[in-house]
């Protein structure tokens, strides 16, 4: 839900916060100003995560030009993909019909208000949601949200830039607020609901903005839902 530095992920950089980070207005400006925000790559968690699950139906949560869809949908998921900005959509939906005909027919795209929206409940065998980096009263309720649209026995997936990126040279805006840890996901959830498969901060190299190596963090939570 909010753009990166990053050739494989979502997330901040720090020259593009303001007061309108979250809304569509921003975010179809943010795609006009570029013919591909992000990298076209899936993020790398959800594949991690994602290769040992039984494909069923998903959700993608802000899922932006759509790579993370894509890569489902080729793994036999049939993809909700939800995002504020009709833009990015259309950017989704074009590169599916790229990829192939069957892909693109196992994605549905939806222009709905994250901060707003419900899924239906327990509707969904994986939710995905990744670098959605939100102040904490907004974040919680999205996640709880997003944790009631998970079916019996289906995946919550919930990736996000750790508050360690913050002392690194990494390309983050100076606004703690809007890091969590995976841990703070994990003791939200009810665990008479939910056993936690993955709770930690998973490092990876990336490049900063002046293209240097630096070793940056995910914070990944991956639970299932009784």
């Amino acid at each position: 839900m909010t753009p990166s530095d990053h050739q494989h992920d979502h997330g901040l950089e720090d020259k593009t916060y303001g007061t309108d980070l979250f809304s569509e207005a921003f975010w179809d400006q943010r795609y006009r100003s570029s013919t591909a925000v992000w990298s076209g790559k899936p993020n790398p968690q959800l594949m991690a995560e994602g290769r040992s699950l039984q494909p069923g139906d998903a959700l993608d949560a802000g899922c932006g030009e759509g790579a993370d869809a894509i890569w489902l949908a080729n793994r036999g998921w049939h993809v909700t993909a939800v995002d504020i900005s009709v833009i990015a959509l259309e950017r989704g939906a074009a590169q599916a019909q790229q990829v192939s005909n069957d892909v693109a027919g196992r994605i549905t795209w939806h222009r709905v208000d994250l901060l707003r929206w419900h899924p239906p409940p327990q509707a969904y065998g994986l939710v995905s949601a990744q670098f959605m980096q939100l102040p904490a009263e907004q974040r919680v309720a999205l996640f709880d949200r997003l944790a009631a649209g998970v079916a019996e026995g289906g995946t919550l997936l919930i990736v996000g830039h750790s508050p360690t990126d913050l002392h690194t040279t990494a390309a983050r805006p100076p606004l703690p607020e809007l890091f969590f840890t995976a841990k703070e996901i994990a003791t939200a959830l009810d665990p008479s609901l939910w056993k936690v498969v993955v709770s930690e901060a998973r490092p990876r190299e990336g490049r900063d903005a002046n293209g240097h190596a630096v070793t940056v963090h995910d914070e990944v939570l991956a639970a299932r839902r009784n």
